[in-house]
């Protein structure tokens, strides 16, 4: 299985259409700031309100386009517009995936997580109702969550992960932007509400799923198309979940989550999360 090389740059200029030095230019700690200034008048607006969009989705859960927004910005004071196109068709490079096999991870590993975390719950004897999926709804949801997913996955894996893991290594820039991903999430969360502990436990599952997002990534040629697939699987199988996501328990998913992350860290080690046999192929491919 080829995997291009990715973690040493410099980037070709067909990776995404900017200069190779544009990846060493990226200020991961602006796009932050910027994305959380962008996402203040959502968050107003969702207490003002007091609505949800979804159940268990408020309405400052529209703060979604302030990842993709906040990059577009940069991109454009680096770049241009020229440099904004080709950062947005990022959403849909799916040519970069090379081995078609981690398409099965992307679209399956989310439902069986959820499903597994159904089954522990029965075990415990937690009453839960029976799964009814209808398929005019599944497919909308589907649609709904894929647009999402863009929205975000550009900010998080387009412009961010690849400077962050570039300086301290892929499962470390996964933990930094994973934790920002969480903090960026308290106030639509508080408004729901969710208690202290529900957050906290869904905290860990979400630093997790940073990881295992930049697993697939990684191993996909830096896909952003791939991380989208699986951003929007996770929301659409909480969604799914029994009762309408209501009777979903982060204890229990969030530590199924997590141990999945730590199998793919001892897999294929922390710097690059890609096996190491794959790298030096790469390198010989390059």
């Amino acid at each position: 299985m080829h995997t291009p090389e990715i973690l040493t740059p410099p980037l070709s200029v067909d990776d995404d259409g900017i200069h190779p030095v544009a990846r060493k230019t990226r200020s991961p700690l602006l796009f932050i700031v910027l994305i959380f200034a962008l996402s203040v008048p959502f968050w107003v607006v969702g207490a003002l309100t007091n609505r949800q969009l979804l159940p268990g989705i408020p309405v400052s859960a529209l703060s979604l386009i302030c990842p993709v927004t906040a990059a577009a910005i940069l991109v454009h004071r680096a770049h241009g517009w020229a440099g904004v196109l080709a950062f947005l068709q990022r959403s849909r490079d799916f040519r970069r995936v090379n081995a078609k096999i981690w398409y099965l991870p992307t679209m399956l590993l989310m439902p069986g997580i959820m499903v597994l975390s159904y089954l522990v719950l029965r075990r415990m004897g937690v009453v839960l109702p029976d799964p009814q999926f209808s398929m005019t709804t599944t497919l909308l949801l589907s649609v709904v969550f894929f647009v999402a997913a863009i929205g975000e996955e550009l900010g998080w894996s387009g412009y961010a992960i690849d400077p962050l893991q570039d300086r301290y290594g892929a499962l470390a820039g996964a933990l930094i932007l994973g934790a920002v991903w969480v903090v960026w999430h308290v106030i639509p969360l508080l408004s729901v509400p969710r208690s202290p502990g529900w957050i906290a436990w869904w905290s860990l599952g979400t630093v997790a799923v940073r990881v295992i997002i930049t697993w697939l990534y990684n191993n996909t040629g830096r896909s952003v198309f791939v991380a989208i697939l699986f951003h929007a699987m996770i929301n659409l199988t909480w969604q799914l979940f029994p009762g309408d996501g209501a009777a979903y328990d982060p204890r229990v998913t969030s530590v199924i989550t997590a141990l999945v992350a730590c199998i793919v860290v001892i897999v294929y080690g922390p710097r690059t999360l890609v096996r190491a046999h794959n790298t030096r192929r790469s390198d010989a491919t390059h």
